[in-house]
């Protein structure tokens, strides 16, 4: 089994990639670089992240200089970066990463398992899985369910106490903690089987209504549901 020692983040100190780089920081095995767009500006989280251990990179991803710069002596990239421009950036660090030996790629996944043709923004996640896959570099595709902490995007208003669904209340949604996701993604270098494989963090799978009910037990407040 591969021997990693040097962890690089692109999007390091983003909503997820903060979790996740506090876990390999925690973890206390690896060197972890974190990945920033230049131009340089203050960023608490990063602040936090370099009083912890880690390296902030300010990088361009448009500059193959900088992304060398970057990735040299790395041992695994972790890309958690959004956007529609996701899929040049991460290909342009594919190009450099086998350039300079990067040993194990954990693209942007963390989301749903989905296939080419279902949206122009997933479809851009399953080129590049297959581009990954092509390229001889080892790979890991972290998949989770949607995000607990952002529950409240799927219609719990706490300050009204109210509970709007969209849709069937007794439709079963995984979810999963930012934290279980960002320990898993370290987890996932430990693990043989991980190696140009999946690991699936459910956490939770529950109807909208069973959420509802361990809602209102962790917090003693009763909602109301539409």
């Amino acid at each position: 089994m591969q021997s990693f020692k040097t962890v690089a983040i692109a999007g390091g100190t983003g909503t997820l990639g903060y979790y996740v780089s506090e876990a390999f920081l925690s973890d206390g095995s690896y060197k972890v670089k974190i990945l920033r767009k230049k131009p340089e500006t203050v960023n608490e989280k990063a602040n936090l992240l370099v009083s912890k251990g880690a390296e902030i990179v300010y990088v361009d991803y448009n500059q193959k200089d900088d992304l060398v710069n970057a990735l040299k002596g790395t041992d695994v990239l972790v890309s958690i970066l959004s956007g529609f421009d996701t899929y040049n950036i991460q290909s342009k660090m594919l190009t450099v990463a086998k350039e300079v030996d990067v040993k194990r790629f954990i693209p942007t996944e963390f989301g749903g398992e989905y296939k080419l043709g279902d949206h122009i923004y997933t479809d851009a996640k399953a080129k590049f899985r297959e581009d990954l896959k092509k390229s001889g570099l080892e790979y890991t595709f972290i998949y989770n369910g949607v995000f607990q902490e952002f529950l409240g995007w799927a219609g719990f208003d706490v300050k009204k106490k109210e509970a709007t669904f969209f849709v069937d209340e007794n439709e079963i949604i995984s979810t999963t903690s930012l934290s279980d996701i960002a320990k898993y993604t370290v987890e996932s270098l430990k693990v043989p089987e991980a190696r140009n494989g999946a690991i699936r963090v459910a956490g939770a799978a529950l109807t909208l209504k069973e959420y509802l009910q361990k809602f209102e037990e962790a917090t003693g407040e009763l909602l109301s549901s539409f």
